[in-house]
């Protein structure tokens, strides 16, 4: 590293200690890719489908999936050549140059999860609304409806959401190293609460599951009409694949998270092995839960239920509320449900973390200001990055819940996610051509390629169906916004440290110290 470069960063260590496991890292990207919440909201996006028939949930899992493989040798592979606080962002910018790296980040990753974390809040408040009527107590319906449907509760829901928000923040601030194993300890209660929610279905069998949509004495809906009205197959290749976007939003490209805390693993195999386990336990926890619901209740029912208005908005039909409404046991609704819930605020405080190094990393570069990189000596986190999203994500809770009323009306900001993945994909390929030598080269550009033409044909199908994925003034908006932010912050950075005699460009020519 050149002297005037080491000499340009904010500072030379970035003051995080050294404290995630192997572990920890595959919690925390298993919390990330937020299969707990897709099980969850999968009916408030089927119900926005123009059909459901061909649709298969379970082969839209497995081809989501093996779309992900290049993306997880790209992350093992530059993760152990760039392991830094913010990851992908590193490598990126430093493959493609500053203002396209920091413009790109700023707008896909750094503010982008502002408004997914907005989402998933919202997620755990419906997640508290259900558990609370499944349980019988009607008085917590109006959490458990969105905004724009009539007995729902916004104002409730946003000081829920924006408490559970508060608690999280404050608790990274002043233990950061217990917010690791927070995610850590919620990941198992999840998955255990998952792998019982399996079991009870296939406890139940499918007279339980009828004996269960009967019983809700819906007008017009049985377990019998359900399935009769399903008509097409069991998979149109078009049909599933409209629904990639979904798995896109929740599951498959969100291992970055552990990438993200890069500076802060522990050991080798934390660095070089959290990408592919995570990409398979995540692949197996929600593409099991999916294919139980296909295998006990059928997949002409499952869909058909997931696509009635009735049972999804107003009974919060969904993977784990059939779970809870087929037993009978209240310590086997009560574990699930807490589950449910718990495996949502896991989401929410992984969340935290990555956004503040994302934070970070782009002030340690001079993009943002300092006052970003600022790591307090007495708790070891960066105090401002983690109030700054408290801010902006509780004022996006309160848009969606009042403004547009449903969860879905956030999709549309992983549009960013997904053009930022694109250029990760595409820096990985520049940086093996440039840098590397023999089969890494090789290896590393094919990857990197698979990767950009799989987020380039996911961008695609977001853009085509922008009534399903989101596509409205504040979502989009947002995009445009911190885009053109990310752009004139870079301008104006370069010119005022080029006028105190940095020039900022040779900062994304080196790797940062740690």
């Amino acid at each position: 590293m050149t002297s005037k470069a080491s000499t340009g960063f904010a500072r030379q260590a970035t003051g995080l200690a050294k404290n995630v496991s192997l572990f920890d890292a595959i919690a925390l990207n298993v919390s990330y890719m937020s299969t707990g919440a897709a099980l969850s909201l999968i009916g408030f996006t089927v119900i926005l489908l123009p059909s459901v028939s061909g649709v298969n949930l379970v082969y839209a899992s497995l081809i989501g999936f093996l779309i992900s493989i290049p993306q997880v040798v790209v992350y093992s592979m530059m993760s152990r050549r760039a392991s830094r606080t913010g990851g992908d962002y590193v490598w990126m910018s430093r493959s493609l140059g500053g203002l396209p790296g920091s413009a790109i980040t700023f707008m896909g990753m750094t503010m982008e999860t502002m408004p997914y974390l907005a989402l998933i809040a919202l997620s755990a408040v419906f997640a508290i609304g259900s558990v609370g009527v499944a349980m019988g107590d009607n008085g917590l319906l109006g959490l458990a409806l969105p905004g724009n449907v009539t007995g729902s509760d916004p104002a409730s829901q946003v000081v829920v959401a924006g408490s559970i928000f508060t608690a999280l923040i404050l608790l990274n601030i002043v233990r950061p190293r217990l917010g690791f194993k927070l995610i850590s300890a919620l990941m198992v209660i999840g998955l255990l609460a998952l792998v019982v929610a399996v079991g009870t279905i296939f406890s139940a069998g499918q007279a339980g599951i009828a004996g269960y949509i009967d019983g809700l004495g819906i007008a017009g809906v049985t377990y019998s009409s359900l399935a009769g009205s399903y008509t097409g197959s069991s998979f149109d290749v078009g049909a599933t694949l409209s629904v990639l976007p979904f798995f896109a939003i929740f599951v498959y490209p969100w291992f970055n998270a552990s990438a993200s805390v890069g500076s802060e693993l522990k050991g080798k195999g934390a660095i070089s092995w959290n990408a592919p386990i995570s990409a398979v336990l995540a692949f197996l926890v929600v593409t099991i839960p999916l294919a139980t619901m296909y295998y006990v209740g059928g997949l002409p029912f499952t869909n058909s239920a997931l696509y009635n208005q009735s049972l999804v908005v107003d009974n919060s039909f969904n993977f784990w509320t059939l779970a809870m409404g087929v037993t009978q046991s209240m310590v086997l609704k009560s574990f699930i449900g807490a589950g449910w819930i718990l495996w949502e605020v896991a989401i929410l405080a992984f969340g935290i973390i990555t956004i503040s190094r994302y934070l970070l990393a782009q002030s340690f570069d001079r993009f943002l200001p300092a006052r970003f990189a600022y790591v307090s000596e007495r708790w070891n986190s960066p105090v401002f990055a983690h109030l700054f999203d408290l801010v902006v994500t509780v004022s996006l809770i309160a848009l969606a819940a009042f403004v547009y009323g449903t969860i879905s009306s956030l999709y549309g900001a992983v549009l960013a996610a997904m053009v930022y993945f694109l250029f990760v994909g595409v820096g990985a390929a520049v940086y093996g051509l440039r840098r590397e030598r023999g089969s890494a080269r090789v290896v590393l550009a094919v990857a990197g390629s698979l990767m950009g033409a799989a987020f380039l044909y996911l961008t695609y199908e977001f853009l085509a169906a922008p009534g399903v994925w989101g596509g409205n003034e504040l979502a989009y908006g947002y995009i445009v916004t911190t885009f053109v932010g990310g752009v004139v912050i870079y301008l104006a950075s370069k010119a005022y440290h080029g006028r105190r005699g940095l020039d900022l460009s040779l900062l994304f020519k080196e790797i940062p110290p740690e």
